[in-house]
């Protein structure tokens, strides 16, 4: 198993330069009152296709070779990754498919369809996304592009770390705890990459759905382990069943632990972002800044990096989080 290092994501933010947005730390006094601490929020809802999928999928998609970019890609995601390799495929000339599951979000949906991604529909319940994706990739002779599970997504979430620790240092300050939600675990991994080189004091945690677990089971396990949840969840960004086996190999080394939250700490925390930072954020994008509201961790004093991931929610649902 070959992993991505520091120098990788290096490589990543060089190809990336001019391309993806730097997006800004935000911070508020409320929230620092809430919590009893310092906080500062990476806005990740404010990345180009509105969430950090972009960054992995632009630098994986960036390195096809000539003879590769006809055929094009084939990617399966619930929404965030859709947009990001459907953005990055368009700017490189090639040709999209995204497998995406019949109840994903129709904001998701119509983006990805509005940036030049065909869309194939399938039962996230009774059928395989990367059994279909894989068949569409042999018939077109198109390369799949993993969510999380390869080198170069990897590196190029990590971008968003990297970001976030110069954007600190600049500031004169450090991250006691960096919160990030976590689905199949590339962007932490990325993350930690980051951290790992530039502030490697700084503890690092995943956050996930409840029901969907399997990080934190994985953690205590020593190995990846899959959860079969009963229901769906709001935070359909994070529903993957299990952590991938290289971003566990590096999420492993780095985490300090993973944290659940629920569908209705999510939308709280969609609430007080909207009111107090003026973001808008998916429930899975607000799951990390949830985990700290809702105090599945606390603040006592420290600075906490939280990483907003996405910002792709339907009306019907930030309405619902607006007025709870």
């Amino acid at each position: 198993m070959i992993l991505p290092a520091f120098e990788d994501v290096l490589d990543a933010a060089a190809r990336l330069e001019g391309l993806a947005v730097r997006t800004p730390l935000v911070r508020s006094d409320v929230l620092d009152a809430v919590v009893s601490g310092r906080v500062f929020v990476k806005a990740e809802c404010l990345q180009r296709t509105g969430s950090f999928k972009f960054r992995g999928a632009y630098n994986r998609i960036s390195r096809l070779t000539v003879e590769q970019r006809p055929y094009g890609v084939v990617a399966f995601s619930s929404g965030n990754h859709a947009q990001g390799v459907a953005a990055a495929a368009a700017m490189m000339g090639a040709p999209a498919v995204i497998v995406m599951p019949s109840d994903a979000p129709a904001a998701k949906v119509e983006g990805t369809r509005a940036l030049g991604g065909e869309v194939v529909l399938y039962d996230r319940w009774t059928q395989s996304r990367e059994q279909i994706a894989a068949e569409i990739g042999a018939e077109r002779q198109a390369v799949v592009v993993p969510a999380f599970e390869d080198f170069h997504v990897m590196a190029g979430q990590g971008t968003a770390g990297l970001e976030a620790a110069q954007q600190l240092e600049a500031l004169g300050e450090a991250a006691d705890r960096l919160l990030c939600p976590a689905s199949g675990g590339g962007l932490i991994a990325g993350i930690g990459l980051a951290f790992g080189a530039l502030s490697p004091r700084t503890e690092l945690y995943a956050v996930e759905p409840q029901a969907y677990n399997d990080h934190a089971l994985s953690l205590v396990a020593g190995h990846p382990v899959t959860v079969k949840p009963e229901g769906s969840s709001l935070l359909d960004a994070l529903m993957a069943p299990a952590p991938g086996d290289m971003t566990f190999a590096l999420n492993s080394r780095t985490l300090s632990g993973a944290l659940g939250v629920s569908d209705e700490e999510a939308l709280a925390a969609m609430a007080f972002a909207f009111k107090h930072l003026k973001l808008v954020l998916e429930p899975g994008g607000a799951a990390a800044l949830a985990a700290l509201l809702s105090g599945r961790i606390e603040a006592n004093g420290r600075t906490t990096l939280v990483i907003a991931s996405g910002g792709n929610v339907d009306a019907s649902v930030y309405s619902r989080a607006i007025g709870a």
